[in-house]
């Protein structure tokens, strides 16, 4: 009965405009993608850790590993050309070592440095309990359709809506046949492993997400990533 967290690290990161990929980018002296790989490496639930990168990459991230104390990292494999390939790839090397019912995989992205032991808890939590589970968080915005990204004439209620975060947790041999039984079918490619399932028919459960869970997709949001590194918490803020 193993937790193995699955790291996407495929992206090139062009929305941030740097020159190299977002998640190789330096914070206060650390790479994005180490914070992340420390959560999970830190976590008593976690097993094994296993990363999909972009081909070139792989030596200096098993540089990293060796540097910053990453002992539960087994393999980096190369990245596909959409998101669920690269998932799919890592997957089956996974399942190379991996094969007992029991096992469950955390898919997670490596632009999300900001993942908490608790929201990583929880999400194993709802897997075993339910069969999935999927990190979201409320949302608190007011959601506006459009055609044309100019005008808006309407609204969808918000009461009901959830924004996905990761990790995703699925039992291996489980999504193993859904991704088998996806590839046979004429769908279009999902970027996250929970609209594959309910395309697939599937219900997706809802575990505990965070705001400071942040995706760095963007030059701000590795500002914002900074801040909150420095940031602590006041004594008297409650909850």
């Amino acid at each position: 009965m193993k937790n193995i967290a699955l790291i996407i690290a495929g992206g090139v990161g062009a929305r941030t405009h740097q020159d190299i990929p977002k998640q190789f980018i330096h914070v206060k002296d650390v790479p994005v993608i180490v914070y992340t790989l420390q959560a999970f490496q830190n976590h008593p639930q976690i097993d094994a850790i296993e990363i999909v990168c972009l081909e070139g990459w792989h030596d200096v991230l098993w540089a990293y590993s060796k540097q910053f104390g990453i002992s539960k990292l087994e393999n980096i494999v190369n990245g596909g050309e959409t998101g669920q390939d690269s998932i799919r790839n890592g997957l089956w090397d996974i399942a190379k070592r991996y094969t007992d019912d029991s096992d469950i995989v955390l898919i997670h992205d490596s632009i999300r440095p900001m993942v908490s032991a608790d929201v990583i808890s929880d999400n194993i939590r709802v897997c075993r309990q339910y069969g999935n589970a999927t990190t979201v968080i409320p949302c608190t915005s007011v959601m506006l359709t459009t055609e044309d990204s100019v005008v808006s004439e309407g609204q969808i209620p918000r009461d009901n809506l959830k924004i996905t975060q990761t990790p995703q947790a699925f039992f291996l041999n489980e999504l193993l046949e859904v991704h088998k039984k996806a590839m046979t079918m004429d769908l279009i490619p999902s970027i996250a492993s929970c609209a594959l399932y309910i395309e697939m028919g599937k219900k997706v459960y809802l575990s505990m997400g965070s705001d400071k869970n942040i995706k760095i997709t963007t030059s701000e949001d590795i500002e914002i990533f900074q801040s909150l590194l420095e940031s602590r918490r006041p004594d008297w803020l409650k909850g």
